[in-house]
């Protein structure tokens, strides 16, 4: 199914269907529903009165009746805040190969969700502030400052400390979060491995921020997902620029003869250490919190 057609709605629903997985090869998988962003609030032929919440019961009747014919689902966005017609094919046959013994009801959708309040739902976020070389969080590619933690594969966090907890009850143990790229305005799966035995403070190396402050920004109106922003692409552009020409003359002349042996005369620069201007426990208790960013 393609994208789904915006509407002229921008109020916040007071009610909705939280997503928070779309199963591959599903029927929710062909279209552009987006985990976590994105809030079923009900199906075209209803009003979108802000007042109206839906009726999660409803729904799983509409969807039923609707089965192997297209069903037009209005999707909220938190970060556009729009509504916008979603088109989607409900349908049982894409799971019959992974039904177990027991007979399960297969999935219509393939949509896990949660009925919430979307206006407050999607605050509890910890954005990435910094990541110490060398440490876990670096290794599971986490990136500073561009990066921001919204759940885990066991499902959402209601509360600042719910990330701390579930971070220090897997201590050497795979966590699987998932982090949104403000950068390229992307979903993806990390595996992190919190232990206190990579070289440094804490179980992750990582400083986060929470809060009001550290909210996720909202997007350009001309931003295309999954693009690679003009400013990096603009850094990326010099940078192959400056690597392609380098006179032979100017290789020739950075080596020097000592004893009969050959030497770098400038050697390029160690890297510095990132982050290593935190000393503190990234994973310290909340009395530690300053500004909202945990150290």
């Amino acid at each position: 199914m393609g994208a789904g057609q915006s509407t002229s709605q921008v109020h916040t629903p007071s009610k909705g269907l939280h997503v928070l997985r779309v199963t591959p090869s599903s029927p929710a998988s062909d279209t552009d529903i987006e985990p976590y962003f994105d809030f079923v609030v009900g199906f075209e032929g209803e009003s979108l009165r802000p007042e109206q919440n839906i009726d999660a019961s409803q729904l799983e009747k509409i969807v039923e009746s609707h089965e192997n014919r297209v069903l037009n689902l209005l999707v909220w966005n938190s970060k556009n805040q729009r509504t916008r017609v979603v088109p989607v094919v409900p349908s049982r046959s894409w799971s019959q190969p992974h039904l177990n013994a027991n007979n399960a009801q297969p999935s219509l959708l393939g949509l896990s969700m949660r009925m919430c309040e979307p206006e407050t739902a999607t605050e509890n976020v910890w954005h990435v502030l910094d990541v110490i070389e060398g440490s876990p969080a670096e290794s599971a590619g986490l990136v500073p400052m561009g990066d921001w933690i919204l759940g885990w594969s066991g499902g959402v966090l209601s509360a600042e400390n719910d990330f701390y907890d579930l971070v220090e009850a897997h201590v050497d143990k795979p966590l699987r979060v998932y982090v949104y790229s403000y950068d390229f305005d992307t979903l993806r799966e990390v595996v992190l491995i919190p232990n206190r035995h990579w070289g440094g403070e804490g179980l992750l190396g990582c400083v986060f921020g929470f809060g009001l402050l550290h909210r996720i920004p909202p997007q350009p109106e001309d931003r295309v997902p999954g693009s690679i922003p003009a400013e990096l692409q603009e850094v990326e552009e010099e940078y192959e620029e400056q690597q392609l020409f380098v006179p032979a003359d100017a290789q020739e002349e950075s080596w020097h003869h000592v004893d009969g042996h050959q030497h770098l005369a400038h050697p390029a620069p160690s890297r510095a250490p990132l982050g290593s201007q935190h000393s503190s426990d990234p994973l310290s208790p909340p009395g530690s919190a300053l500004n909202g960013e945990l150290r």
